[in-house]
């Protein structure tokens, strides 16, 4: 025996489905007639490695598809204590490296190595501790 009201469950879980995705498809849409999806920056492959070595911390650039583009390498060394040490370079070259004198031996030494690519953008290609 069918209950009236069991009846009218499915027509309305249709209707909701169906402008669920008509809401989706107008939101997908207008992100493109908008513009929304052009402000994405590209991110350029490029790495770096530090090592410890004595109380050195030696920052070698490592290049990466994206080698061509890098304009300049920034080097920031923050020892657990005591104040930062900088070091950069303009136009590296695969295996270049830079070297942050005397910050310790703790292991706990912060590196932060940003590249800066023809274009003007700067991305972060290195932060940890050494």
């Amino acid at each position: 025996m069918v209950r009236k009201d069991e009846k009218a469950v499915s027509p309305v879980i249709g209707v909701i489905l169906m402008v669920a995705i008509t809401v989706i498809l107008a939101a997908v849409i207008a992100s493109f007639v908008f513009g929304m999806g052009s402000n994405v920056k590209k991110t350029y492959v490029v790495s770096a490695t530090a090592s410890q070595q004595d109380t050195d911390i030696v920052i070698t650039y490592q290049g990466g598809p994206d080698h061509q583009s890098v304009s300049s390498i920034n080097v920031t060394c923050t020892p657990s204590s005591g104040s930062s040490t900088t070091a950069s370079t303009s136009s590296p070259s695969v295996g270049d490296t830079l070297t942050c004198s005397n910050v310790g031996t703790s292991g706990r030494d912060h590196v932060v190595v940003t590249a800066t690519f023809a274009d003007g953008t700067t991305q972060v290609i290195l932060d940890t501790y050494v």
